[in-house]
């Protein structure tokens, strides 16, 4: 199946293997997706709609293992202060539901933001765009795709 987050990295000459798995609606977390592909949780990665004091919307990137830090996205932002959007805004926002948004193909071109935790592997795997479907490819593609400023704003679950 194509996705509008595969569509474009066949647009970019990108390579990567799209992953299927079975989607429990009352399980969406990166944890059980990782365990269902057969990667370790900190090479998911998940994408987060958020919203700074300054700069407006913007998607956050981070292991499926880790919280954001709201503080280390601001600052890398240029905000003062920022906080996810709540979930009935992601939809409008980003043309895609919970457990399946990306910054590929995303219904506006927001900035991306993506936790230097990526630059430790040499593949990850993001969201195609609907659940049930991820993607596997590396960093550098992903980044190069996205646009992406690459900091620290993810932290360990508290």
């Amino acid at each position: 199946m194509k996705t509008n987050a595969a569509r474009l990295l066949d647009l970019l000459g990108i390579t990567y293997e799209l992953r299927e798995y079975e989607v429990d609606p009352d399980d969406l977390a990166a944890e059980s997706v990782a365990a269902k592909i057969g990667l370790p949780p900190e090479q998911v990665f998940k994408t987060l709609v958020v919203r700074g004091d300054r700069n407006g919307i913007c998607l956050a990137v981070i292991p499926g293992n880790m919280q954001l830090d709201l503080k280390g996205l601001a600052k890398l932002s240029s905000d003062r202060k920022a906080e996810v959007v709540a979930l009935k805004e992601v939809q409008p926002l980003t043309g895609y539901i919970r457990g399946g948004v990306t910054a590929l193909g995303c219904k506006r071109d927001y900035p991306v933001y993506v936790d230097e935790w990526i630059e430790l592997f040499d593949v990850i795997s993001i969201s195609a765009g609907i659940r049930g479907l991820q993607i596997l490819l590396s960093p550098a593609d992903y980044l190069a795709a996205t646009k992406a400023t690459v900091g620290s704003i993810a932290q360990e679950k508290a």
